[in-house]
Order: structure tokens, then C-alpha cells, then sequence
């Protein structure tokens, strides 16, 4: 299991506890980042044991960079919050998950029953849950140790290796400003 750095949790995904409503990005309706945070990220996590706050934060990020958390889910780049390709995530199957048929059991199980038999990809798209679990097992397929939560620029680097080569890391800084900083409430 990844892990980051110890201490207390004063990470920006923990900021990510506190109610709040929709947010609008540039016109364009994405999901608010601390309920994707909440109710996808964080159980997704928990529920394959790789829970920790950086993998939010992480996730999170990535979120942001290549869908802007939602707002647009399927590109000629891939499919879902995580944009990933269908080649991908067959070879992910294929040449990392089907080494660990425990592990493989966990991620399958987050899936429709019978749509992903009919359309596995699309599976990225619909299931919040599922593509999360893919996005996380591609990062974990790469035995990248986990920065600390509050490193962009270290997170940063993680997702061009992973999700965008092309990407630029102000690309990932930049979309976690305009879709998650700004976005969080502020403490009273």
C-alpha cells in the first residue's frame, strides 16, 4: 500500500470535510469537490484499504486537471472524471489486475453487474466509484511513492507521468486552484 508522510491531517482534501453547496466553474457545472471528495473519493479509497490523504489529494487533483471534476466526462482522450483511455484501461486489466484476482475480485465488485459485461468503458463514465478505483490502481500499477497532501507541484508530477505526458504541471496547479481552492468554504 502507498502511504504518505505522517502527522497530523492538514491537508487540502481535509479541508474538503466541510459543507458546502454547488459550485460553478467558468459556466460549466462540475461536481463540488468536497462531495466527490466525501462520497467518492474517500469510501472508494477505504473500501480497496489505500486510504490516505494524499491519495485524495491526488485523485482530487486529477480530477480537476483532466475533466475539471466533472464537467465535461467523455473527450476523444478518454472517459470519466479521470479521462482514461480504452486501451488503458484494458491493458490495466490485462497486465496488472489479472496478476492479483483478489485485488482484481475488490475493483470488479464496484462495478454494474451487467453493464460491464456489455460496455466496460463506459463503466468509467457512468460509475463514480468504479473509475475512481481504476484511476487509483494506474497510479498504484506505477509504484509511485505518495507525496505529502499539500504538494502540488509533487502531485502535480504524478499526474503527467500517469494520466497526462503532455501536460504542463501549472496544467494541474492551475485546475486544482479553479476547481478545488476556490471552491472549498471558508472557516468562519
Amino acid at each position: 500500500m502507498l502511504s504518505a508522510p505522517g502527522g497530523p491531517d492538514h491537508s487540502p482534501a481535509a479541508k474538503l470535510q466541510r459543507p458546502s453547496g454547488p459550485y460553478l466553474l467558468e459556466g460549466i457545472m462540475g461536481i463540488a469537490a468536497n462531495e466527490l471528495c466525501q462520497y467518492v473519493i474517500r469510501p472508494t479509497l477505504v473500501y480497496l484499504n489505500r486510504h490516505c490523504a494524499s491519495a485524495e489529494a491526488l485523485l482530487l487533483g486529477i480530477a480537476a486537471s483532466q475533466s475539471a471534476l466533472g464537467s465535461a466526462l467523455h473527450d476523444r482522450r478518454g472517459h470519466g472524471l479521470y479521462r482514461i483511455g480504452e486501451h488503458r484501461h484494458q491493458a490495466l486489466w490485462d497486465e496488472y489486475l489479472a496478476r492479483d484476482p483478489d485485488l482484481a475480485s475488490l475493483v470488479r465488485g464496484l462495478a454494474s453487474q451487467h453493464a460491464f459485461l456489455g460496455g466496460p468503458h463506459l463503466e468509467l463514465t457512468v460509475n463514480l466509484r468504479y473509475s475512481t478505483a481504476i484511476a487509483w490502481m494506474l497510479i498504484e500499477e506505477q509504484a509511485t511513492p505518495l507525496p505529502a497532501a499539500d504538494d502540488l507541484l509533487a502531485l502535480a508530477r504524478i499526474w503527467r507521468q500517469i494520466f497526462n505526458p503532455q501536460g504542463r504541471l501549472r496544467d494541474f496547479t492551475h485546475a486544482w486552484h479553479a476547481c478545488i481552492d476556490q471552491k472549498l468554504p471558508q472557516a468562519s
